[in-house]
């Protein structure tokens, strides 16, 4: 069938050059990753938790450290471990953080499971600061809208007004 809407041709199915495929896969990762991974070494499951890991240098395998319900807490577990496998020069989420007291002697001496153990001691410790932080606005939320009472959103318009205050003495 020549002519018909099933044919196809070599025009139809060229592919897009190089160069405009690499833009704009780079864009879309881009608007993706700043959507989706607002900290470095953070990822967001399809179920609401938020998850840290990390390269191991020099090797293939990874350091996971755990799963939170905030954002913040993966991040701090991430910011540890990074700390404690390249020391000062890491670049962290929360370079403002970062304790004094910690040792940097230790940083690269330290086992992967030693580094789990810190970063998810430390993200524990931070998911529990946050959550609790989330409930408190959560209840002063619901006690400010409980004291100021609001118009219905959609009034019962065949229901009789009552009057509010009375003119009658």
């Amino acid at each position: 069938m020549e002519g018909g809407c099933c044919s196809t041709s070599e025009e139809t199915r060229k592919p897009a050059p190089a160069a405009a495929r690499r833009t704009a896969s780079a864009a879309a990762a881009t608007a993706g990753a700043a959507k989706e991974r607002p900290y470095r070494g953070v990822r967001m499951r399809k179920w609401g938790k938020w998850v840290a890991e990390i390269r191991e240098p020099n090797k293939r395998s990874r350091i996971w450290l755990g799963s939170y319900s905030t954002p913040v807490a993966a991040a701090r577990a991430y910011d540890t471990a990074v700390f404690y496998l390249r020391g000062r020069s890491a670049r962290l989420n929360f370079p403002e953080e970062l304790a004094a007291e910690e040792d940097c002697e230790a940083a690269g001496r330290m086992s992967a499971a030693s580094i789990r153990k810190k970063a998810t001691e430390v993200g524990a410790r931070v998911d529990a600061l946050q959550s609790c932080l989330l409930s408190q606005r959560r209840q002063q939320q619901q006690q400010q809208s409980n004291r100021s009472p609001r118009a219905p959103k959609h009034p019962d318009l065949n229901q009789e007004p009552s009057p509010e205050s009375s003119d009658v003495d």
